[in-house]
């Protein structure tokens, strides 16, 4: 039988089709005298083993060595050395003991070679230095359901599991970055930390067994460890001037560690969610006619400066912190002549101070964002802004909140600016041409221009 090619299964030397059961590979029938034979099927309880599912130890398709469930490549290695059995794109396995579970009953069913491609190594070689290898893949059509159902019901448990949590209303959890303590639903947790401290891992209808999400993000700050770039630091200290400065409050993409509290990595066999992701549309789109005519513009929803107030528009938004706070962001750009840059960076100046309970009118510190309202509203601070070198610098490019839509409606356009003479003018100061004949015969471009040419 000619072997096919597979995914994950390169062996050295040549192949040839040969069917034949020798090889170490090869299972007798004394093997099985213990086995207690069943129907083909897919039952929920897969195999034959005395190991039952959900077992700490996997054991091996062909003799009784024992391996702990959580360690695939011992198991993998001893199959390959001592049994000469490769198994292809053994990732893509969703349960690892149902499936060694099935094919070692199947195994002691039928013959080896009944099954798996027989790859031979070292064909051109003497017949005593030539080995056989079986390979067990999904081009085999009961290797490819097994595997398919394995994946159905892992997902339909993960999102049995994702529908108890979001019903969850008794959810106890506390912030990792303020301690705040919250009892409920699991969104209120995470919401206040996307929200308070510009840390977001998704949405919560996104996250499964969110309480293993979070206390495996605890432990790496309990150990000092940088949640984004995984450095380790002295102390507490370092560690969050680090995460602050850097922005840092992110989990790391690349870490697969995070993958399994993640439902897309779940939905397709054998994607992950940058797979899934990253997909070409462009098949899909070629089938569809080019018309955009019921193409809806999903309105950005800013965030008021001062409160949680939220508006669809720059216009309704600047009317509520104008009415209800005294500060006129239209006004303040006139009257300063503000270009877009500067505006970010002063809007990113009045997000991390009142995100830190400071009146940047008095720097006076408030305990809570209730206590520093209130002050602003009754001494009238909130347009009282400080020097403007204050606020105008480069480390104010950088968002305080990175989702802070109001930061995308920002307008650099000069039609905003109010009475002409407000806004600050740039000098410019033309070159001396007076000396233009020297200057062309002493440039230094001369030496990059090819000889003969003239100018």
């Amino acid at each position: 039988m000619a072997a096919p090619r597979a995914p994950g299964a390169v062996l050295g030397g040549g192949e040839d089709g040969d069917g034949g059961r020798g090889g170490a590979g090869a299972v007798s029938n004394e093997d099985g005298r213990d086995c207690i034979l069943e129907p083909l099927s897919l039952p929920e309880g897969a195999g034959c083993s005395s190991t039952p599912e959900g077992s700490p130890s996997v054991p091996c398709i062909f003799c009784e060595e024992h391996f702990p469930t959580a360690q695939q490549d011992p198991l993998l290695k001893h199959m390959i050395i001592e049994h000469k059995l490769v198994i292809a794109d053994v990732r893509l396995v969703a349960d690892f003991q149902r499936y060694i579970l099935y094919w070692r009953r199947r195994f002691r069913e039928q013959p080896i070679t009944d099954f798996c491609s027989v790859i031979r190594i070292n064909s051109t070689a003497p017949l005593e230095e030539q080995d056989s290898y079986f390979l067990l893949c999904d081009v085999l059509p009961e290797d490819r359901v097994l595997r398919e159902e394995l994946q159905a019901q892992r997902l339909k448990g993960i999102l049995e599991q994702q529908q108890r949590e979001r019903n969850d209303n008794n959810f106890h959890g506390i912030c990792m970055f303020c301690d705040e303590e919250f009892l409920g639903n699991r969104s209120v947790l995470l919401n206040h930390m996307a929200r308070e401290h510009a840390f977001n891992i998704g949405l919560p209808d996104n996250i499964v067994n969110c309480g293993e999400f979070l206390c495996a993000l605890q432990r790496k700050l309990d150990n000092l460890q940088c949640l984004y770039c995984e450095r380790t630091f002295r102390d507490r200290n370092l560690l969050k001037d680090h995460m602050r400065k850097k922005q840092h409050r992110r989990i790391n993409p690349r870490n697969r560690e995070y993958d399994q509290f993640y439902v897309i990595n779940y939905l397709e066999l054998g994607k992950s969610w940058e797979e899934v992701q990253s997909e070409d549309d462009r098949e899909l789109l070629e089938q569809q006619e080019e018309d955009w005519s019921d193409w809806e513009e999903c309105p950005v929803s800013a965030v008021c400066l001062f409160c949680e107030k939220q508006a669809e528009t720059t216009e309704q938004l600047c009317a509520h912190m104008e009415e209800a706070h005294g500060f006129d962001l239209l006004r303040t750009k006139a009257e300063l002549g503000l270009n877009f840059y500067e505006q970010v960076k002063l809007v990113n100046f009045i997000r991390r101070q009142v995100h830190q309970g400071r009146c940047y009118g008095c720097c006076t510190r408030f305990p809570s964002r209730a206590d520093l309202g209130a002050h602003l509203a009754e001494a009238k601070h909130a347009a009282l802004l400080p020097d403007r070198r204050t606020w105008d610098q480069p480390e104010y490019y950088f968002p305080t909140y990175e989702n802070d839509g109001l930061l995308c409606t920002l307008s650099d356009s000069e039609g905003d600016l109010s009475a002409p003479g407000q806004s600050r003018g740039v000098t410019v100061i033309s070159e001396d041409t007076s000396q233009l004949q020297a200057l062309r015969q002493s440039s230094v471009l001369n030496q990059l221009l090819p000889r003969g040419w003239e100018g």
